[in-house]
């Protein structure tokens, strides 16, 4: 259609009011009824829902909200998708992609006519059902809004690298009292108008939340206007009660900043193309959207204000069932509407209706973009074992697992750099973290002035850092539901701040894995350095590792931890991540110069398996074990193999099996997780009656909670971090929380008694040991040379 059948007019917008009477109806009867859904017999309170739930108070505006973009997306034929950060209006979600025909085509049980309309309602918010919220479930959303502050960060998180996407982003003024909200008014300084697409907020104020007043929609509009152009916006205000002079307004605000939109970014592309050229960062506009909650409901009920309140914001009428005026007022709200007019006499929305809302993939629901798996492209990977680290023997200095993975992630960016589908998000930390590698290929996004003191900035980048781990996460989340790749990066302790959103994003792919319509996605991989074991000189704040005591909560065919050992096994790691689908990885490295263990060939069968036998650190090969040392993650690791080299030189008869987990879930049996290993295997690694002494990089109760099924596990005896930590030395931190070597040893032979008075004179050195580290740091600041300089013994190899 041309532009001039969507200018507004009279007619249009009488047509466009009575769509937006009925999103309202399908709205209000999702939330109450279970039949007579066009209201052809006198409402009974057999038609009302036993169980009533669902949030009425912001649906109203976003069904407005819905209704205008139709027509924009009309005239301007925009790819556009819908983010409703106050995704508890889920019955405005629902009520416009069923509207516009695309819920149907998902759903065929819930069919545009009157058996389909009572289904559409039934099945809200009710036992076996669909959710309330704008949900996974829903075509066209990436964002569900159950947990609030997201939604700008997933917005901007979509538009990175697709310039001809926009994304129209509903903020509720609840919302945007969260912190990672009104952190993200800022993403705009990280958003290049040449290559990217944009985003379209529009701060929804209807005043309230659950049961108080919100902050922006209090302040004086001169002091709401500041705070907006304070971040970089350009606001427009559609504020009103009644529907037609709102629908002008509307109508009028959206041409306006659509138009702003294409101005920018045919300006900006007309001067940089594709070079990236610096240019004049734009004031993006916005829309500020003022309504009373619980717009065109109940204006009272049992003597109090409800519309324009914040009794408004869940089900307003509570008791129809019952108590007959309730269920007369629900009527008369219902019938409000005049569904009579809006859908025929089979129950389908009339044609003259229909005929506003976009076709195809253009109507927000259908949008491929909102299902990204159906655009997700593999990346391409070049070899990773080209970037492997020469291993000679075992236990030769390396320079730090994550500058080795660096230059792999480097060529990662390059290779696809023109498919424009991968990005590294990090809170300032890729160079900390001693990726810099990635640099000599890319710079960090960034739309702001750069001083010739600055690194790596750029106005094109495919690194975003913005010291928010909140906006990283969202960012990348945003990034990987609209079908491309990404990698966090982050400090251990700090990940902690998106533990809950890495909840949503691990519940949606849960959700998301069973439904046939959805499309899997790139797998979320965090990669997770500066850790707990290595933050001796950052002190107790810094020293966290319990992000995978979260992360392991979730369903275990989401989630999956690696803690790779040395630098080859982070490649082999880094790069299954980086193929995966519909996970979170989690991968824990360090950044220093460590031993490297395994060679290329070693690394990846270890990677593959998942756990093994240290062969080479072992001397068992021709018998039972006296006792397994086990250990996961690489100082663990380097810790275990020095307890092992005392043990096996002061205790030359002691038979030593040595065990590596680089992938935690093997712990667990296949009942629990997919990874797991067989009892059969587990009891041939770890033995069904020998001593076990296991080092693990975070906190020790989580080995015995993957363990307590298996034949062993009262054997089991697991070192790792318990919350002793400062500012000290490397090793000093092992020492503080016995996972030390000294410690380790002694643990062995406290659980070996057929060593007798050998073992009781090797633990008395060790004590001494302990002794002398501490009268040595204490007086000269750093380790021991015989702990700086130690080296796997060869001649103990392969024995």
């Amino acid at each position: 259609m041309t532009q001039d059948l969507w200018t507004v007019n009279d007619a249009l917008l009488q047509r466009m009011d009575a769509y937006f009477r009925a999103a309202n109806y399908l709205a209000v009867g999702q939330i109450y009824l279970c039949d007579n859904p066009l209201l052809r017999e006198p409402l009974a309170p057999a038609h009302i829902k036993r169980m009533l739930l669902g949030h009425w108070g912001t649906t109203p505006g976003q069904n407005f909200i819905y209704t205008h973009l139709n027509r924009v997306i009309n005239k301007y034929d925009l790819d556009m998708i819908y983010i409703s950060g106050p995704g508890h209006g889920g019955p405005a979600v629902i009520a416009g992609t069923y509207l516009e025909g695309t819920y149907s085509e998902v759903y065929s049980s819930v069919s545009e006519d009157e058996a389909g309309l009572k289904r559409l309602f039934t099945q809200f918010s009710f036992p076996g059902g669909v959710p309330s919220h704008a949900s996974a479930e829903c075509p066209g959303s990436i964002h569900e809004g159950g947990e609030l502050g997201y939604s700008l960060s997933h917005a901007f998180g979509a538009v990175f690298d697709n310039p001809a996407l926009t994304v129209a982003c509903v903020v509720g003024d609840g919302e945007a009292e969260t912190g990672p909200l009104a952190t993200s008014w800022h993403s705009n300084k990280f958003l290049n108008p040449a290559s990217d697409g944009a985003v379209l907020p529009i701060l929804h104020l209807n005043g309230y939340k659950i049961a108080n007043p919100t902050i922006l929609a209090r302040i004086s509009r001169e002091e709401l206007d500041q705070v907006l152009r304070g971040c970089g916006w350009e606001p427009h205000y559609v504020e009103g009660h009644e529907p037609m002079p709102m629908h002008t307004a509307m109508a009028a605000a959206l041409d306006t900043a659509v138009e702003r939109i294409g101005a920018i970014q045919r300006d900006a592309r007309s001067k940089a193309g594709a070079s990236g050229a610096a240019m004049m960062r734009p004031r993006w506009p916005m829309i500020v959207l003022i309504s009373p909650k619980g717009w065109t409901g109940p204006k009272v009920v049992d003597g109090k204000q409800v519309e324009g309140t914040f009794r408004a914001h869940q089900v307003p009428i509570t008791d129809p069932a019952t108590n007959p005026t309730h269920l007369k007022q629900l009527d008369e709200w219902l019938r409000s509407y005049r569904p009579q007019e809006l859908f025929d006499d089979r129950g389908r929305l009339k044609p003259e209706l229909r005929a506003l809302a976009p076709k195809g993939e253009r109507r927000m629901g259908a949008n491929p973009v909102a299902n990204g798996g159906k655009l997700l492209r593999d990346l391409r990977l070049p070899d990773f074992a080209d970037y492997a680290f020469d291993v000679a023997t075992p236990g030769i200095a390396g320079i730090g697992a994550t500058v080795v993975a660096g230059r792999y992630l480097r060529d990662v960016v390059t290779m696809n750099a023109e498919g424009r589908n991968f990005r590294i998000f990090g809170p300032d930390e890729t160079v900390s973290n001693r990726l810099e590698a990635v640099f000599e290929a890319t710079q960090r996004q960034w739309e702001l002035p750069v001083l010739a003191t600055d690194d790596f900035l750029a106005p094109q980048g495919r690194v975003m850092e913005m010291l928010s781990e909140h906006q990283c996460e969202g960012w990348l989340e945003g990034y990987l539901l609209t079908g491309r790749h990404g990698l966090f990066n982050c400090y251990e302790a700090f990940i902690h701040i998106v533990d809950s959103m890495f909840n949503q994003h691990a519940k949606w792919l849960k959700v998301t894995a069973g439904l046939p319509w959805r499309h899997k996605i790139a797998s979320l991989n965090y990669l997770l350095s500066s850790h707990v074991w290595r933050q001796d000189h950052n002190g107790f704040t810094h020293q966290d590792p319990g992000f995978i005591d979260h992360v392991v909560n979730k369903k275990a065919e989401i989630v999956r931890v690696y803690l790779p050992p040395d630098a080859n096994c982070l490649l082999s790691t880094v790069d299954h991540c980086l193929r995966s689908r519909h996970y979170v990885n989690v991968i824990v490295a360090g950044k220093h110069p460590a031993p490297e263990w395994l060679s290329m060939d070693a690394a990846i069968k270890h990677c593959t398996e998942g756990v093994g036998i240290w062969q080479w650190a072992s001397n068992d090969q021709h018998g039972e074990p006296d006792v397994v040392m086990a250990c996961c993650g690489d100082v663990p690791t380097l810790e275990t193999l020095a307890a092992v080299s005392i043990l096996r030189e002061q205790l030359p008869k002691l038979k030593i099996r040595v065990v590596n987990v680089v992938d935690l879930m093997k712990l667990q049996p296949p009942s629990e997780h997919p990874h797991g290993l067989s009892d059969y295997d587990f009891d041939s690694l770890f033995t069904k009656d020998k001593p076990v002494i296991f080092a693990f990089h975070a906190y020790p109760w989580l080995i015995h909670r993957l363990t307590y099924r298996r034949h062993n596990h009262d054997n089991f005896h697991v070192r790792g971090y318990k919350e002793e930590g400062t500012i000290t030395t490397a090793f000093d931190m092992t020492v503080l929380n016995d996972l030390d070597r000294f410690h380790l040893a002694m643990d062995a032979t406290n659980r070996l008694p057929q060593t007798g008075s050998e073992g009781t004179y090797l633990k008395q050195q060790l004590l001494d040991k302990l002794v002398e580290h501490r009268h040595y740091i204490n007086r000269y600041g750093q380790d021991m040379p015989e702990v700086r300089d130690w080296e796997w013994p060869q001649r103990l190899s392969g024995a």
